[in-house]
């Protein structure tokens, strides 16, 4: 059942999202060569709690980190690690959520750390892009799918492959909510945007081909051919006009 969200939920929802970019504006100005992604996890960590906020994923279905951060080849769901050192030319995902009175907010960002190759960092330029063209379709009217058909279109005529076993979703009292948003498929179909919705759309593109794997931890998931990944994500609010993105903020 997809939930439409009230002005009092949408208030708290606007400010997680709010304090969710200050977060990833902290973590953007942490990351650097040489920093285990333990450590990177540990200074969020520390970003959220001084935010007044919750880590979404701490334990949640059992993660056991505050953020997931994923680096090169791994597409989502990249837990820190002591011994994951990032090292120049990297590019690093960090999917982050924050609980602010009960309600989630969830933004994912790609970034290079120093001088990447020209072809990755058209990857995490395009994943980004791709965001951009889906929430053109997030107005009254659409259907579902056409988010997800422009997402799709404008990854494959880049020459990249998009996820398909990962999705987006709806966002609320609940990190996960109805309805999954597909970064694939064709156009008109699934149900019609209506202003209250709240969703978290979140491209997930890799260099090459789409095909994925879960490593043996039960979480970690690496593209098959060992090429980059790229991740990019806003929480995004349906109105009865332009749609509001409660994750902005944080990007130079």
């Amino acid at each position: 059942m997809i939930i439409l969200k009230s002005p009092r939920e949408i208030e708290l929802m606007r400010e997680a999202g709010k304090r969710l970019a200050f977060v990833h504006r902290g973590a953007r100005e942490l990351l650097k060569p040489g920093m285990s992604t333990w450590e990177l996890d540990q200074a969020i960590a520390k970003l959220i709690k001084d935010q007044g906020g919750i880590p979404s994923f701490l334990n949640y279905q059992g993660f056991p980190a505050c953020s997931c951060i994923s680096v090169n080849d791994t597409v989502i769901h990249g837990i820190p690690s002591k011994d994951e050192i990032i090292r120049e030319g990297d590019i690093v995902s960090l999917d982050l959520g924050l609980i602010y009175e009960g309600y989630h907010a969830d933004a994912a960002r790609t970034l290079c750390v120093g001088e990447v190759k020209d072809e990755t960092k058209r990857l995490v330029q395009v994943t980004r892009e791709s965001f951009f063209e889906g929430l053109a379709f997030c107005r009254e009217g659409y259907r579902l799918s056409d988010v997800s058909h422009a997402i799709q279109t404008h990854c494959e005529n880049s020459g990249f492959s998009v996820v398909r076993e990962f999705t987006g979703h709806g966002i609320g009292k609940d990190l996960h909510e109805d309805p999954s948003i597909p970064n694939y498929g064709e156009p008109g179909r699934g149900p019609r945007l209506r202003a209250g919705m709240v969703l978290a759309i979140e491209p997930m593109v890799n260099q090459g081909d789409k095909a994925i794997r879960m490593e043996a931890d039960g979480w970690t998931i690496k593209t098959i051919d060992g090429k980059p990944s790229a991740h990019y994500e806003h929480t995004v609010l349906i109105t009865g006009d332009d749609p509001e993105l409660f994750t902005w903020g944080d990007e130079v």
